[in-house]
């Protein structure tokens, strides 16, 4: 039988030679100072460019939108030069990428924000999580979150602002496009679910005021790129950091509808196989059906992560499901992972414990079959 998997796909103007992607995935080792690319990160992607289509890590749009230790950004001339070098080194061996814009909103801490201000969200209400903030000795350390402030009219704006820019370094950084990361509770995530968002104005109450930012955000970044290099990512009915929405069918499907308006390269929507990085034993049921709904309403390519497998994705392709799979952690120890998949080679196990922060260790130095 002829593998759906290993089809060619076109996503916008690019033409992809099969449909594993490698997913947006936070590493924590950015250079320092200055949360820079540096070459070990260059390494880390080339050896992963046989994916249909690398999502970088999250990458934060300006020094407010930061909130977890060493996390890189694009917003300096010295992070653009940076991820420069990843891109040429991806398109040197055959691959596409993309970078994943990223505001964390309130999952942040005064230590990241400039002038070590309160993390800012829709609302101002507590965070149930934690972050990876940088101790006084310079370790990695899991930190309370503070109360954030709530945005006024005119920070939200220049938020659309720095989505916009960083976009544009990104293109001019050599990326192929960007993924918009609107869930894991991030900024964009807590102005869509109600329970995150409080408001009383045009960014709250009903789903059109919750879906504004995020679609305010899409119009300015294909408006200074175009749409068939810009992609978002949901995680519709996922939990993470406080995320909860009262009407999650309407609220997410009217999203689709509107973001299936605007022609963008794909859609990519997380299965609730994960909480943050702890496995969900608890996923709502009714999420089969939302991703049904969710597919019908957008009228393009959808990518769908979380908990996959060469099999499982396998069917979901042949199944009409999704059009893309993008695998996570799979990716962190196999840096083949496409071939494995293709031949049902063995796959490389990954260390929890080099996920965040440190050396090539759990990094570069997994081994590949090729």
């Amino acid at each position: 039988m002829t593998s759906q998997l290993f089809a060619p796909i076109k996503i916008g103007q690019l033409h992809l030679n099969h449909r594993v992607g490698m997913a947006p995935l936070t590493r924590s080792r950015a250079g320092q100072p200055g949360n820079v690319p540096t070459a070990m990160n260059v390494e880390y992607y080339r050896q992963r460019a046989s994916a249909a289509l690398i999502i970088t890590e999250a990458t934060q749009i300006s020094q407010q939108g930061q909130g977890y230790a060493w996390t890189p950004g694009i917003h300096t001339t010295e992070q653009i030069d940076g991820w420069r070098a990843v891109a040429d080194a991806v398109h040197a061996e055959g691959g596409r990428i993309f970078l994943q814009l990223w505001h964390v909103g309130r999952v942040s801490h005064p230590s990241f924000q400039p002038g070590g201000a309160l993390p800012v969200a829709p609302s101002a209400l507590p965070v149930p999580g934690k972050t990876f903030i940088v101790d006084a000795d310079g370790n990695g350390v899991w930190g309370e979150i503070p109360t954030p402030q709530a945005l006024t009219v005119e920070g939200i704006a220049q938020i659309v602002q720095d989505y916009r820019q960083a976009a544009r370094n990104a293109i001019d950084a050599g990326m192929d496009g960007v993924e918009i990361h609107a869930g894991n509770g991030y900024l964009l995530d807590q102005f869509i679910n109600s329970e995150s968002n409080h408001r009383s104005d045009a960014y709250g109450g009903s789903i059109e005021n919750r879906a504004r930012l995020l679609l305010e955000v899409v119009d300015a970044v294909t408006a200074e790129i175009g749409a068939d290099r810009v992609a978002v990512r949901l995680t519709p009915m996922g939990r993470f950091m406080g995320m909860g929405d009262d009407t999650p069918e309407a609220t997410f499907g009217y999203i689709a509808l509107r973001l299936s308006d605007r022609s963008l390269a794909y859609l990519h929507l997380v299965e609730p196989a994960m909480v943050g990085t702890v496995k969900d034993e608890v996923a709502d049921p009714r999420w089969d059906s939302m991703i049904r709904t969710m597919r019908a309403a957008f009228q393009g390519v959808l990518m769908l992560a979380g908990g996959y497998d060469g099999a499982s994705a396998e069917k979901a392709i042949a199944d009409g499901r999704a059009d893309i799979i993008a695998f996570g952690r799979p990716f962190i120890a196999n840096p083949d992972l496409p071939h494995r998949i293709r031949t049902s080679a063995a796959l490389n196990t990954p260390n929890p414990a080099t996920f965040f922060g440190g050396t090539t260790v759990g990094y570069t130095d997994y081994p590949a079959l090729v």
